[in-house]
């Protein structure tokens, strides 16, 4: 038979820890300090955190697939249930705008927590593979590795809600909340030609003048915030599209 020893697991000690028998253990400060001095070891620590900012990153991004999609079907059943029937009543489109609302709001706080990861990488990307690919290009920000030490010391947003809620607006709930207003309008003339525009605005004891009042002052708030000329502090998107040469097909 073979010795116990034969049997007994392994050890492998990471060359950050390994010590002699005869020295003490590192403390928590001086592994890091001495990571930071060895070139091998600081590139396998900077290449652990870029993989897994970029995965934070791709999970974030699919959160927010995640709510558009639920946006849109809950739309598409409101929609499909108020034209069913001409007895079904047209308010129940102002209270898909009111959800449409809702997820938005949700979106852009998950855009928020989105918009951390992708900045985080943006700065990888920006400093570190930027220079690696290409040595004659300059460092975009010279202390982007005490920017990104602070960072990951104490996390803070990037991006305010308001510019979280005008940038999810824009791209995906503007033309979600508009197709509503739209059904709404048609809903109310299409299926009641008979009665004043008014009146068949109305809901309930609500008079239509103050339904329309309310409906026009949500989406001219809507609109304020589209107009806003703030300056963007997200990180890294796409506001301008031009085409890489590199990506010509005929060269």
């Amino acid at each position: 038979m073979q010795p116990l020893e034969y049997f007994r697991p392994a050890v492998v000690y990471h060359t950050w820890f390994q010590m002699d028998d005869d020295t003490d253990t590192e403390t928590d400060a001086n592994v890091g300090e001495t990571i930071g001095r060895d070139v091998s070891e600081l590139s396998t620590a900077l290449g652990d955190a870029y993989r897994g900012e970029l995965d934070r990153e791709t999970t974030w991004r699919s959160r927010l697939d995640q709510t558009t999609t639920w946006s849109v079907t809950v739309m598409a059943a409101i929609l499909t249930w108020a034209f069913s029937s001409p007895d079904n009543p047209h308010y129940i489109i102002l209270v898909g705008v009111l959800v449409a609302t809702l997820f938005l709001l949700i979106e852009a706080r998950r855009y928020r927590d989105y918009d951390v990861y992708r900045s985080r990488v943006r700065l990888f990307q920006q400093n570190l593979l930027v220079t690696t690919l290409d040595p004659a290009q300059e460092v975009e920000h010279g202390d982007w590795r005490e920017k990104l030490a602070a960072d990951y010391r104490d996390p803070t947003m990037k991006i305010t809600l308001l510019e979280a809620v005008e940038h999810r607006l824009r791209r995906i709930y503007l033309a979600l909340i508009s197709v509503l207003l739209l059904a709404w309008l048609f809903r109310i003339t299409a299926f009641m030609p008979e009665t004043p525009f008014l009146e068949a605005a109305s809901i309930g004891t609500l008079p239509g003048t103050v339904v329309l009042a309310i409906v026009g002052s949500f989406y001219l708030g809507l609109l304020g915030i589209l107009l806003r000329r703030d300056e963007r502090e997200a990180k890294g998107e796409f506001e301008d599209e031009a085409i890489g040469e590199w990506k010509d097909s005929s060269d």
